[in-house]
């Protein structure tokens, strides 16, 4: 068994489809009415299929009153960190503490530099991902006097007013895969983010990323329980009760998104999968807590 204690979350993943707004807003308020937990949204600025994330987030932040909602997950180069920052915090405050920061290095480079963003090589886009977490939460910290100074690599903030304060402390989840985002992921995150199908090997890969993170989070003097693991599982047929019990138990898997743009799908994991789950692994599991 692992466990990183926490309880367990169950949310939706919800194509942000540009050809059907309104469906999209009430796919989100029936993930509410069906108990669940989370809310996501891809993130993809370059894709005029897709409405913009951030914007979809405060409308749908204004039709609920419970969910907690992200960006799964938010593309940094084309959401410039200071900015970001601020756009966080609102959704944060005008939502009552229910946003939380998904976000990645950034894929598909050559759609980010049509937009006029910076197509970073891999390498370098990690690294650019650790400074704006730094500078995200330096612009957050209202208990610091002064403004943010802050000269980096690839972010520059030169006395940046602070704030606005989040109304709670925000999460911070990062999409990661490779050795250096598992990394990163264990020295600055507290949560990660993954896809299923994007696992090479499947669940067998997990207990090595696991270690990973938990590795890198030691040696910055973190306990690696601070990080929550997630999942996200695309196909909705996928998402049975004994699998996420077996992902919860065996691998300390703690928040799953699962996608599927279908109202019936959504009902079956908030009123049938997710009862099913918190009741197999039971009181003395991970989500006993």
């Amino acid at each position: 068994m692992t466990d990183y204690g926490h309880d367990l979350l169950f949310g939706s993943f919800v194509t942000p489809s540009s050809a059907r707004p309104a469906e999209v807003v009430e796919l989100a308020v029936a993930g509410e009415r069906a108990g669940l937990d989370l809310v996501t949204f891809q993130d993809h600025p370059y894709q005029p299929a897709l409405l913009d994330t951030q914007a979809l987030l405060a409308f749908v932040a204004a039709r609920t009153t419970r969910v907690r909602l992200a960006a799964n997950v938010t593309n940094l180069p084309l959401r410039p960190p200071a900015v970001l920052a601020r756009t966080a915090a609102t959704l944060d405050l005008l939502s009552g503490g229910r946003f939380e920061l998904g976000i990645g290095a950034g894929g598909f480079r050559d759609a980010v530099v049509a937009m006029g963003g910076r197509g970073l090589p891999p390498g370098e886009s990690v690294d650019a991902l650790a400074e704006a977490i730094g500078l995200i939460r330096e612009l957050w910290d209202t208990g610091e006097r002064g403004g943010v100074r802050h000269r980096g690599t690839y972010y520059t903030a030169d006395g940046a007013k602070r704030g606005p304060r989040p109304a709670h402390d925000i999460g911070v989840w990062v999409g990661a895969y490779g050795p250096r985002m598992l990394a990163l992921t264990g020295r600055l995150a507290t949560g990660w983010l993954p896809s299923y199908d994007y696992l090479k090997g499947g669940t067998a890969a997990l207990p090595a990323m696991n270690a990973r993170i938990d590795e890198a989070a030691r040696e910055a003097g973190r306990d690696p329980r601070e990080i929550r693991r997630f999942l996200n599982i695309m196909k909705p047929e996928q998402a049975t009760a004994d699998f996420l019990t077996e992902l919860a138990v065996e691998h300390g898997i703690s928040g799953f998104v699962v996608g599927g743009d279908d109202e019936g799908a959504i009902r079956r994991l908030g009123e049938e999968v997710a009862p099913a789950v918190r009741a197999n692994v039971g009181p003395s599991g991970p989500s006993g807590r």
